[in-house]
């Protein structure tokens, strides 16, 4: 595969409008109306403490009756992290809920607010933030080689994670968004990459859907490509350097990973996918220039969305990766999208991911989509 054209990557996070972090399953705004609140006070009849959300199954009387209304909030790993349990809240405790409504008429609210009732005090809200860079910067670990170690030192753990965008566009577009990718005016799509008409149509489709066609939201599809490196849960690079290949655990995804070569071989793979080329995550193919590790990413499928926000790809799709390690606890990723199909031209962008050291990565499954 020949290279993309280079591209100048520039870092534009400042345009970039992360109003929370990425939901973990769906954009929020996907299954709810952020435009119509809800508060109710009710009595506590469940809580469903899995993933992908959390549901806490509520009692309301009205004129109606007693209606059960569920509760969606975020996933067991953010609220675990957060300070919060199962048992934070249990049947028979009294609480006022301030939410916005499911857009298809359910009784269902995503709840923006949980408080007890007697004490008004906040509940299972995420408060999860990056750990705090050390004021001296610690100096990037290497290999006997020289070469950078973008994983842990041996038996010491620790992945990357709290990305500093979620979303993807290209640099200088300057274009607001949320953190899940949805735009603040669907009038700024054609600013956010060089779409094809067809891809800048099925883009406006699915941003006007709110994302509700995000098949890792219908059918959890795995987030490949870009995607994994947008997730609050974060990847582990687990590198087996006699081998010249590094596994790329996915804290998301159904524990799912990639594999990128070291050795030189021809970036090659059936279409249909084999143990080299997961369709998902395409066959990636890495050296190294200097301290930067570059990877080339072809055989892709069209069966799942490369990057929050829809961005529409084809199969014709290649990505040219840089991922650079300047201190001990900041990674630089880098971006190339090169996709014919979709886009007039290749386009870039980039990011950071900060390192949580000393643990492994969470435990997720997307194992009931509650659509």
């Amino acid at each position: 595969m020949s290279r993309p054209a280079a591209l100048g990557i520039g870092f534009a996070l400042g345009a970039l409008l992360l109003a929370q972090a990425a939901s973990a399953h769906h954009a929020v705004v996907a299954k709810f109306d952020d435009t119509k609140a809800l508060r109710f006070d009710g009595i506590v009849t469940s809580v469903d403490w899995r993933n992908p959300h959390v549901h806490v199954f509520v009692n309301v009387t009205n004129a109606a009756g007693v209606q059960n209304w569920a509760v969606e909030l975020e996933s067991t790993v953010l609220l675990v992290k957060s300070g919060w349990s199962h048992d934070t809240l249990r049947p028979g405790d009294a609480v006022t809920v301030d939410g916005i409504v499911a857009r298809d008429g359910t009784r269902q609210v995503w709840g923006r607010d949980v408080l007890e009732s007697a004490t008004q005090r906040k509940v299972l809200y995420v408060t999860d933030t990056a750990p705090q860079a050390p004021l001296s910067p610690r100096p990037t670990p290497r290999w006997p080689d020289g070469k950078p170690r973008l994983g842990a030192v041996d038996g010491t753990g620790g992945y990357w994670a709290y990305p500093t965008s979620t979303v993807l566009a290209q640099a200088g577009a300057n274009v607001a968004m949320d953190a899940d990718g949805v735009l603040a005016k669907l009038a700024d799509a054609p600013r956010v990459a060089p779409f094809q008409p067809w891809a800048l149509g099925l883009y406006e489709h699915r941003q006007s859907r709110h994302l509700a066609d995000d098949p890792g939201y219908l059918n959890c599809k795995a987030p490949g490509a870009v995607r994994q490196f947008q997730s609050p849960y974060g990847v582990q690079f687990v590198e087996d350097h006699e081998r010249n290949r590094i596994f790329v655990l996915l804290g998301s995804g159904n524990r799912n990973y990639r594999i990128i070569y070291l050795d030189g071989r021809d970036q090659q793979g059936q279409v249909q996918g084999d143990d080299d080329n997961p369709l998902y995550y395409g066959r990636a193919v890495g050296r190294w220039e200097g301290d930067t590790l570059v990877v080339e990413t072809t055989g892709f499928n069209e069966d799942f969305w490369f990057t929050n926000g829809g961005l529409p790809h084809t199969d014709r799709m290649s990505l040219v990766e840089r991922f650079s390690r300047p201190t001990e606890d900041s990674l630089r990723y880098e971006v190339t999208v090169d996709d014919p199909g979709a886009y007039t031209k290749p386009w870039s962008s980039g990011w950071e991911l900060r390192w949580v050291g000393g643990e492994e990565l969470p435990v997720y499954f997307c194992q009931d989509n509650r659509s």
